[in-house]
């Protein structure tokens, strides 16, 4: 036994997260150093890590994982979901509870701390992560600085003044960060086991995707439909869409409020839903449907973040198992009466799905590409595909 008595000090914290009410949660870094300022939340899958951190729509998050053992299956160059591999949208910050291990999987090229360093990501590990989940569950979400300095310097009163300065989310429009710069084509589907990803060599379709931080796995599973694909920013105008003579319009996940970036979307997508074309949206396109119908949009309390999350099909009532990535929701009591809500999330009433009565035009709230799971809500591209094909046949 050591005499020594520096043999028994708590290591020091190389990594601090900030609340903006001034609370201070000490840890150990991991992955890039520095600091990042975004809005907590909580995450509840428990595969797929790589896919959500690198999920356009978490731009301006920090990411809490309930699930302990994050990382220990590896990264991987296939599994991101950024359009732009070289790109780095996605969660600014990420929480873990327990060490990162070794790889464990075959298909790992890099440990989750290279892939954070390279990716720019702080994490802040070995904390008390249910106590944190259920802090948000009481107080909601907070916007805080994570912080990484592996010498365990930090500027306390700046990184305090940081947290509490920061305006949030509500107002925020972040689809500039994460959305595509020019227009390109899209021809990629799924990933099979032993063959990897697949081409779409003879689309009989065309969909115009509207890009406010579309993920790989949805432009995958839109050319599986039998579709040529073509991604346009987020800003392009609705003669532009229409001079592209698409079969159908995709109206994509991304982050921030649907309000703030409704200010330039909604009017586009409603040029497009009154032509009558097919029309879906997930996310936070959902959302902006919900607004160019005539709704309007709420923050959430604590959000819904996992891959576990169950949703009943109004029409059908089967129960869906989703994922979901979203701190905003569609008010139901607003839409008006040609606007059929058809899915509700089962965790807590919110909308979750919606469709005009009188037009091929619905959208729905959670992920149905879902990548890596589950794939309960697939067919909601088959669905696509049937009115752009009726409409055709029309």
């Amino acid at each position: 036994m050591s005499n020594d008595p520096s043999a028994w000090a708590d290591p020091a914290p190389t990594a601090l997260l900030v609340l903006a009410d001034g609370t201070v949660i000490e840890g150990f870094g991991l992955g890039a150093t520095g600091q990042a300022v975004g809005e907590v939340c909580f995450n509840t899958a428990m595969t797929g890590y790589e896919e959500i951190l690198t999920d356009p729509s978490y731009a301006g998050q920090i990411i809490t994982f309930t699930f302990p053992h994050i990382g220990n299956v590896g990264t991987n160059e296939e599994d991101i979901e950024t359009v732009n591999m070289a790109a780095t949208p996605g969660a600014c910050g990420v929480i873990l509870h327990a060490a990162v291990t070794r790889p464990s999987n075959y298909r790992a090229t890099r440990h989750l701390d290279a892939w954070l360093k390279a990716r720019s990501i702080v994490g802040l590990g070995g904390i008390d992560t249910r106590a944190l989940t259920g802090l948000i569950r009481t107080k909601g979400m907070p916007n805080a600085v994570i912080a990484h300095a592996p010498d365990g310097r930090f500027d306390l009163d700046a990184l305090k003044a940081e947290a509490a300065g920061w305006p949030g989310l509500v107002g925020m429009d972040l689809v500039p960060r994460v959305t595509s710069g020019q227009r390109f084509t899209w021809d990629e589907t799924e990933w099979v086991w032993g063959k990897g990803y697949g081409r779409m060599e003879n689309p009989d379709l065309h969909v115009v995707a509207i890009d406010y931080g579309i993920k790989r796995n949805i432009l995958r599973l839109l050319a599986g439909i039998g579709a040529k694909v073509t991604v346009v920013p987020a800003t392009t105008a609705a003669e532009d869409i229409l001079a592209l003579k698409p079969d159908g319009v995709f109206l994509s996940n991304g982050p921030g409020d649907p309000a703030a970036t409704g200010a330039y979307a909604v009017p586009v997508i409603k040029s497009v839903v009154e032509t009558g074309l097919p029309t879906f949206g997930i996310c936070l396109g959902h959302q902006m449907l919900g607004i160019a119908l005539g709704g309007t949009t709420q923050k959430m309390h604590q959000g819904h973040h996992g891959a576990n999350h169950p949703v009943k099909d109004l029409d059908t009532g089967k129960v869906e198992i989703t994922s979901m990535n979203h701190g905003f929701a569609v008010d139901r009591g607003s839409l008006p009466g040609n606007v059929k809500e058809t899915h509700v999330s089962l965790f807590d009433g919110s909308n979750c799905g919606l469709a005009l009565t009188d037009r091929p035009v619905f959208s729905v709230q959670y992920h149905p590409e879902a990548s890596p799971g589950p794939r309960d809500s697939h067919y909601l591209f088959q669905r696509f595909a049937g009115l752009m094909r009726d409409r055709k046949r029309a």
